[in-house]
C-alpha cells in the first residue's frame, strides 16, 4: 500500500480514535456552561483541570515516546514492552502513597479546596497506567481497537456526568429513596470527579490483559536508556502544558479574586472550540509518530516526510477558516448560556495557535529519528518563558486576551525553530512556497470573515467555498491518486 495511504488511513482511524471521544466531551461543555450559571464555577472547574494537566506530565515522564522509539529500536521488544509497564507501575503506586500522604501541601501549592485532592490523585493514577498498554496499541497498529476502548472511556465518562448533574438532582426532588440519600447538593465539581474516576477505572480494567500476557524481564540498561531519552521529551512536555494550560492558572492568580474564576471560565469555554484544530492536530501526529519511527530508515524518508507536512498545511488551513466562518453558531450551539460568548473573540487566535503547535508537531521528526530530543526541551521550554512572560505582563491590562496572544506567540517561536534547527540537522525538503501560500490565504480569508465582514455567515462562506475550490484545483488529482490507488 502506499505509505501515504495506509498513513492517512491510520489517521483516520486515529481521528475516530480521538475525535468521536472528544466529540462525546464536548457535549459536557454546554451542560457544564448550564450547571455553572455565573462562570465562576466552571473557571474552578478549569482551573483544577490545569493542574491536572500538568501533574499527568510529570507522571508519564516521556516514557511513551521513549517507547515507540525503543520498541522500532530493539530486537527485544517483550523486554521493551515489561520495563515500560513495570516503570511506570512502580512510579504510579509511589506517587500514589506519597500524594495522599502530603494532600495538604498540595492544596496549599496548587489552590485547590483540599476535598478535591484525593479525587485528582485517583485520576492521575489511573490514567497514568493504561498511558503503555494505549502506546502499545499504536506501536501494533491496531487503531480499531484503540479507537473503541477511547470511545468506551468517554462515554462512561460522559454517561456519568450526565446522570450525575441533570438526572440525579431531579431524581432526589422527587423523593425517590436511594437516589435522594446519594445525592448531594453543590457537589458538581466532586460529580465530575467521581464520573472520570469511573470511567478510567473501567478503561485499565479493559487494558489489563497488557499487564496479564506480558513476559515480564525487566531491563535496567534498557530502562535507562529510556529514561535518558525520555528526560527531554518530559521537560518538553512540561513547556507544552505550561503553553496550554498555565493561562487558566495566571488568570486565576493574577486576575482581582472578584472576576478571576468567572473570567478564567468564559475563556475556558470559549478556548474549547478551538478543540476542533487540536483534534485534527492530535490525529494527525498520533498516526504520524509510529510512522516516523517506522520510516525513519527506509529509503529517502525526508521526502516522506515533507510530503506529509504539505498535506497537514492544507487540511488544517481548511479546517482554521472552517471554523472561523461558523464561530458564531458553533458558540451558540455549544455555549448555551450567553454569560460567556464575549469570549469568543480568542477563538481565531487559539485556532491560529494550535495551527502552528500542529505545524511544529510536523517539523519536529528531526531531533525524534536522530535522537536529539533535548531539542524539543530546548525549544518547547523557549516557548514556555514566552508564554509566561506575555500573561505576567499583559494579564493585568487586558485580562484573557493576553493568555490568547501568549498561546499563539509561543507556538508561533516554536515551529519557526523547529524549523530552523531542522534544516540545520536533519534537512528535510518542505515545498516552503505551497505552504506559506495555503496559510497566508487562509489567514486573509479568515480575517476578512471575522473582522471585515463581522462574522456574517454568508460572506464567509462564500469565502470558504472559493478557497475550497482553489484545494480542489491545486490539489484534486494528487489526493485522488493516493486515496484512489489499489492496494496491491
Amino acid at each position: 500500500m502506499n505509505p501515504l495511504k495506509r498513513l492517512f488511513k491510520q489517521t483516520f482511524i486515529y481521528g475516530l480514535a480521538t475525535v468521536l471521544p472528544r466529540v462525546l466531551s464536548f457535549f459536557l461543555l454546554p451542560l457544564y456552561t448550564s450547571v455553572f450559571e455565573n462562570a465562576a464555577g466552571y473557571g474552578q472547574y478549569i482551573n483544577i483541570y490545569a493542574w491536572i494537566a500538568i501533574f499527568n506530565v510529570f507522571l508519564a515522564y516521556g516514557m511513551e515516546t521513549a517507547f515507540f522509539r525503543f520498541y522500532h529500536k530493539q530486537e527485544e521488544k517483550e523486554r521493551v514492552i515489561s520495563t515500560s509497564l513495570v516503570s511506570l507501575l512502580c512510579s504510579s503506586l509511589l506517587f500514589l502513597m506519597v500524594a495522599l500522604l502530603v494532600k495538604e501541601d498540595l492544596a496549599n501549592l496548587t489552590n485547590i479546596n483540599i476535598d478535591y485532592i484525593k479525587f485528582t490523585t485517583y485520576i492521575l493514577v489511573l490514567d497514568a497506567l493504561v498511558i503503555i498498554p494505549f502506546a502499545l496499541l499504536r506501536a501494533k497498529e491496531k487503531p480499531m481497537k484503540y479507537a473503541v476502548l477511547k470511545t468506551i472511556n468517554v462515554a462512561v465518562n460522559l454517561g456519568f456526568n450526565i446522570f450525575f448533574l441533570l438526572l440525579l438532582p431531579q431524581l432526589a426532588q422527587q423523593g425517590e429513596g436511594f437516589f435522594k440519600s446519594i445525592y448531594q447538593e453543590g457537589w458538581e465539581i466532586q460529580y465530575i470527579f467521581i464520573s472520570n474516576i469511573i470511567a478510567s477505572g473501567i478503561t485499565l480494567l479493559l487494558l489489563l490483559p497488557t499487564y496479564f500476557k506480558t513476559s515480564y524481564a525487566f531491563s535496567f540498561s534498557i530502562w535507562k536508556n529510556m529514561l535518558k531519552y525520555a528526560g527531554p521529551v518530559m521537560l518538553a512536555g512540561v513547556a507544552f502544558t505550561i503553553n496550554e494550560v498555565f493561562d487558566k492558572i495566571l488568570l486565576t492568580e493574577l486576575l482581582p479574586p472578584d472576576i478571576a474564576e468567572t473570567e478564567v471560565g468564559k475563556y475556558g469555554a470559549c478556548y474549547k472550540l478551538a478543540l476542533f484544530m487540536t483534534l485534527f492536530g492530535t490525529a494527525f501526529r498520533m498516526g504520524v509518530e509510529p510512522f516516523f519511527f517506522s520510516h525513519a530508515n527506509s529509503e529517502k524518508p525526508q521526502k516522506t516526510y515533507a510530503q506529509i507536512t504539505n498535506y497537514f498545511v492544507i487540511l488544517g488551513s481548511v479546517i482554521l477558516l472552517t471554523v472561523v466562518v461558523f464561530i458564531n453558531p458553533l458558540g451558540k450551539l455549544f455555549i448555551r448560556n450567553a454569560a460567556y460568548w464575549e469570549a469568543l473573540q480568542v477563538v481565531p487566535i487559539i485556532l491560529l495557535a494550535s495551527f502552528c503547535l500542529g505545524i511544529y508537531h510536523n517539523l519536529s521528526v528531526w531531533y525524534k529519528v536522530t535522537d536529539q530530543t533535548k531539542f524539543g526541551a530546548y525549544i518547547s521550554s523557549i516557548g514556555a518563558l514566552i508564554t509566561l512572560i506575555i500573561n505576567l505582563a499583559f494579564i493585568d491590562k487586558i485580562g484573557y486576551m493576553a493568555s490568547a496572544l501568549a498561546t499563539l506567540a509561543a507556538y508561533g517561536s516554536m515551529m519557526l525553530m523547529s524549523y530552523y534547527f531542522g534544516r540545520k540537522y536533519y534537512p528535510v525538503p518542505y515545498n516552503m512556497r505551497k505552504i506559506i501560500f495555503y496559510l497566508s490565504i487562509s489567514l486573509v480569508f479568515s480575517a476578512l470573515s471575522f473582522y471585515a465582514f463581522n462574522r456574517n455567515l454568508i460572506a464567509g462562506g462564500l469565502l470558504l467555498l472559493l478557497f475550497l475550490m482553489l484545494v480542489y484545483k491545486m490539489e484534486g488529482d494528487k489526493l485522488k491518486a493516493i486515496f484512489l490507488q489499489r492496494e496491491s
